[in-house]
């Protein structure tokens, strides 16, 4: 039987009086525990509650998505197993984890249902508050719970739409002007044909615009007064040709990198008689290689978008795998890219020797979002967000700084609880630092931590570089 002195010493029992630690030591046992060796197994019959003398244990627990470590703990007086005996016939049959023990361990084992009769018999107050705290808890966590993710889920997806339209509807505008300026190529190419021009000369035109096309983007740069003066030029020259609408006509020209040398070619190859007609039909020809320039300028924006928000979501993925850090930082940055406001400058610092990681790589997602929606909201309208990694030994290191206000000294021990908010109301459950934490330390066996000072506050992210052991 274990001494009550022992007893005291372990902050479940700190407070109980010497007939009190009597009768527990009577009515449990000490059993000790080689490293790794399961203390309990999730599944197995909740018989027995225990508690740490000493030693190191942790806890794992199976879900649908994989194993979840918690961290370690050396903590005398940690208990798991039936710590909801007190019940009675609502308490779980099963164990909902498994414990295991990392180093040699003594536990303080009593029977589950002794353990549910002295809670209820010596503490029936705390016993009807647990009790309400348990079902009601439960259930309000589950509803938080849901309406955190939808909230988070609304301000990615707002931010995905804005970043979409953009390119979308400069694609739908290029279409309708391409529509215009090819039944206008069209036209123009019936023309030339009805005067006659020789199918020698249309070759050497349909040429001069493969060469048009290929040099619209691709031009050294010049200043606007350099290309102000370029389309004088060019305006001038085709005037003087008879060309209707020159000035219209000139930038497009100028685009594609024509000059005076280009027009005296064009009129050697074709002819005076169609230099005009020519010259017009190479400038929509530009105009249309512009257009489908911007089309597939576009759909490139929008199909790195969606690529940004499949990496995000880790929808090919399986739940757990070996994922980059750094894919997944820059696919949470692009979803937030339409709701970070100009005033905010975004830096990244990533150290390209971090290698892959084993993770959940959709849920690390979630603490990305969590981190960088606070820095955001922290910093208004102004600031600059800062991530970066860097790794240390076994451990990977994600940081995420802003220039906000900070966080003050006497809340840094709290803002990891749950519903632990200092936003106003209606404006934060308190939950997304608490779901960060839970999936940075429960799912993957790292840690969390905040520095802070008025103007520089940092969340940092420790991740181990290899998978953690689950129960087996």
């Amino acid at each position: 039987m274990i001494d009550i002195d022992e007893l005291r010493k372990l902050f479940l029992f700190e407070r109980l009086t010497d007939e009190q630690l009597t009768l527990l030591a009577t009515k449990g046992e000490v059993r000790g525990y080689e490293r790794d060796e399961y203390v309990l197994r999730q599944g197995e019959p909740s018989e027995h509650f225990f508690v740490l003398i000493e030693g190191e244990v942790q806890m794992l627990t199976d879900t649908s998505a994989g194993p979840v470590s918690q961290p370690r703990t050396s903590q005398p007086g940690v208990y798991a197993g039936a710590v909801q005996a007190y019940l009675g016939n609502r308490a779980p049959d099963v164990y909902q984890h498994s414990l295991r023990a990392t180093a040699p361990s003594r536990m303080f084992v009593l029977p589950a249902k002794k353990f549910g009769y002295i809670v209820t018999e010596w503490f029936p107050m705390a016993f009807h508050l647990l009790e309400g705290m348990t079902y009601g808890g439960r259930a309000a966590r589950e509803i938080i719970d849901r309406r955190q993710r939808l909230t988070a889920l609304g301000t990615i997806t707002a931010g995905l739409t804005h970043e979409l339209n953009n390119p979308a509807a400069a694609a739908v505008r290029a279409v309708s002007e391409l529509r215009t300026l090819i039944r206008a190529s069209r036209i123009q190419l019936a023309g030339l044909a009805e005067d006659g021009i020789a199918p020698q000369k249309l070759l050497h035109l349909v040429e001069m615009a493969d060469s048009c096309a290929q040099a619209v983007g691709t031009l050294p740069p010049r200043s606007p007064m350099e290309i102000s003066d370029a389309e004088d030029t060019i305006g001038d020259a085709l005037e003087e040709l008879g060309v209707e609408d020159a000035w219209e006509l000139a930038p497009s020209l100028v685009n594609a990198g024509f000059t005076l040398e280009t027009l005296a070619k064009i009129r050697t190859k074709v002819g005076d008689e169609h230099a005009g007609a020519a010259l017009r039909w190479l400038s929509e020809a530009t105009e249309i290689s512009q257009m489908l320039g911007e089309v597939t300028e576009a759909t490139e924006r929008i199909t790195s978008l969606l690529a940004s928000a499949k990496q995000y979501s880790q929808m090919d993925r399986a739940p757990f795998s070996v994922v980059d850090v750094h894919e997944l930082l820059d696919s949470t940055l692009a979803i937030f890219r339409g709701k970070i406001p100009p005033g905010i400058s975004v830096v990244t610092d990533y150290d390209r020797s971090l290698p892959p990681i084993p993770a959940y790589g959709g849920e690390l997602n979630q603490v990305w979002t969590n981190l960088i929606h606070n820095a955001l909201d922290a910093m208004g309208e102004e600031g600059t967000l800062t991530v970066r990694t860097a790794h240390d030994e076994d451990e990977a290191i994600i940081e995420i700084g802003d220039t906000g206000p900070g966080v003050a000294d006497e809340i840094k021990e709290r803002i990891f609880e749950p519903f632990f908010t200092t936003k106003t109301v209606g404006k934060g459950t308190g939950l997304g630092l608490d779901i960060s934490y839970r999936i940075v330390a429960g799912r993957h066996s790292g840690e969390l931590k905040v520095r802070s000072v008025p103007g520089d506050t940092w969340f940092e992210v420790r991740l181990p570089l290899r998978e953690t052991p689950g129960p087996t």
